[in-house]
């Protein structure tokens, strides 16, 4: 077959830069759709997570009157104005969020390029390991996105927006803060939520283990709550939103570690009876 043919070092780099350039193409692309269609982005997609009707508030008021805390959990104000105080904001805003959305919906094609690159190099078992490494990572990808966007970044917006710490002074933030504080946020959720898949290729290699994990999950729980306390408003309750996703992702990781463990185990006792016969 072709990809199992000899490759020299520059015909690797020649390789891997049609990769890069078809992976940049479709990012283009969608970056200028994103930009095209800026005024709805912003109104129906940055903004969104600003305003007291966006769906987690919803969700949080909802909650409030279940548990009878529907003064403390129905927001029906945020407090605060976007501003524009340098001559390039809003044109600077106005492009990264559209290379943010142009790379968060090219991220599978990004993956599947990188993934087409790295295929050829690897050994018959080493592909059979990582089948499906695309979709997974994708899925794992699109669900951190979703956790910060629809989670983290309006309890963020709303803790930064009401915090006073004196009433003579008024929240009025740059739009260059606020979009950066959004992508951020989002796109830091969607690197945290590849955890999975590093222990995967971690516990692969030899470097984590189940055992090492659970022995140290403490110290994780530890990370966790200050993570939580950081990212989120001074509250129980909003730590705990947080940090219950985060603790289940780690909780998944050790499962995964787990699997993989097994599964090299059971084809050593293989292989070692294939060896005694």
């Amino acid at each position: 077959m072709a990809e199992e043919k000899e490759m020299t070092f520059l015909d690797h780099l020649e390789e891997l830069r049609w990769h890069i350039i078809r992976s940049l193409f479709a990012i283009v692309i969608l970056t200028i759709v994103a930009f095209i269609y800026a005024k709805w982005v912003f109104s129906n997609i940055i903004f969104a997570v600003a305003r007291p009707d966006f769906i987690f508030f919803d969700w949080m008021c909802s909650l409030g009157k279940l548990v009878g805390s529907e003064e403390t959990l129905c927001v029906t104000e945020i407090p605060f104005k976007i501003q524009s105080r340098q001559m390039t904001g809003q044109f600077t805003m106005h492009i990264a969020s559209s290379l943010f959305i142009g790379f968060v919906t090219a991220f599978p094609y990004v993956v599947w390029e990188i993934w087409r690159f790295i295929k050829p190099g690897l050994m018959k078992k080493e592909r059979s390991y990582s089948r499906g490494a695309v979709f997974f990572i994708s899925v794992l990808f699109f669900t951190g996105v979703a956790f910060g966007y629809f989670i983290m970044s309006p309890l963020a917006v709303y803790f930064l927006a009401s915090y006073k710490i004196s009433d003579m002074i008024s929240n009025e933030f740059d739009i260059t803060s606020y979009v950066s504080t959004v992508i951020t946020l989002v796109f830091g959720s969607g690197l945290l939520f590849q955890l999975p898949i590093v222990v995967y290729f971690l516990t692969k290699v030899g470097m984590i283990t189940p055992t090492f994990m659970r022995q140290y999950r403490r110290h994780a729980i530890v990370i966790i709550l200050i993570i939580a306390a950081i990212i989120t408003p001074p509250d129980p309750f909003s730590q705990t939103v947080i940090a219950i996703p985060l603790f289940i992702l780690y909780e998944f990781s050790i499962l995964i570690s787990a699997m993989v463990i097994r599964r090299q185990e059971r084809e050593e006792r293989e292989a070692e009876q294939r060896y005694n016969t």
